[in-house]
């Protein structure tokens, strides 16, 4: 079966990814299957902390095994990830998957992020761990795609056509819609995170806005920009 690990930071159409892929009839979704594991490792407090650590198997290492590289019915798996998750895991996995890293430019997802997480680090938006991932998976021939949000919404077909072609997978018309609301497979943390996917029907247009950063995140932002500037040349183009 093909396993496809999306590596994403946050805030930048991770979730609207899962739910485009969702629409397939031949892939099974899962949400952050190692966020709980992440914040029990890293102690990070998070809106719904507790219940997030309720909900999941808190073990990576056993995640892995059995969810990632276990036996599941569809062909097609597709893990929601996030690459600060990452904390304390043997990486051998990967070469078992295809590895998509999902990039945006750092002004809009920092200043998106910290609407919710207010003092945001680099450990916490995981842009410098995307770039440490994206060499060890070249190294190792296992990095499959490096997507960039603002060209998915420039031309979604034309990016998920690619996208889908080095995946080995068909190019589904039905997977730049989905219905408005909630998807089954949601984390219990889509409450605090997920707002404006769940009023959505599909991408939405890319339209460029004025970003305006806070003093206190300007230093993040401009540290974020160095590796973003490193992935973007990646980056499947609409």
């Amino acid at each position: 079966m093909i396993r496809i690990n999306l590596w994403a930071s946050p805030r930048n159409l991770s979730t609207a990814l899962m739910y485009s892929f969702a629409q397939r009839s031949d892939t099974q979704v899962f949400d952050e299957p190692l966020y709980a594991h992440y914040l029990r490792v890293s102690g990070a407090i998070h809106p719904g902390r507790e219940e997030i650590l309720a909900s999941q198997e808190k073990e990576g290492e056993k995640v892995v095994r059995e969810l990632i590289l276990g036996p599941h019915p569809k062909p097609v798996a597709f893990f929601k990830q996030m690459t600060h998750h990452l904390l304390e895991l043997d990486r051998h996995f990967m070469a078992s998957c295809k590895n998509v890293l999902l990039i945006r430019d750092p002004a809009s997802f920092i200043s998106s992020y910290a609407k919710v997480i207010p003092h945001p680090r680099m450990a916490d938006i995981g842009i410098e761990e995307q770039w440490n991932l994206c060499q060890q998976l070249q190294a190792t021939d296992s990095l499959t795609a490096v997507l960039d949000a603002r060209q998915i919404l420039l031309d979604p077909q034309a990016v998920l056509t690619q996208l889908c072609e080095r995946l080995a997978i068909p190019f589904q018309q039905n997977m730049l819609h989905w219905q408005p609301g909630p998807l089954a497979q949601d984390g219990v943390w889509a409450p605090h995170w997920y707002k404006n996917v769940h009023s959505s029907t599909g991408f939405q247009p890319y339209q460029e806005k004025e970003i305006s950063i806070p003093s206190h995140l300007q230093d993040l932002v401009a540290e974020a920009d160095f590796f973003y500037q490193k992935l973007f040349p990646l980056a499947i183009m609409a």
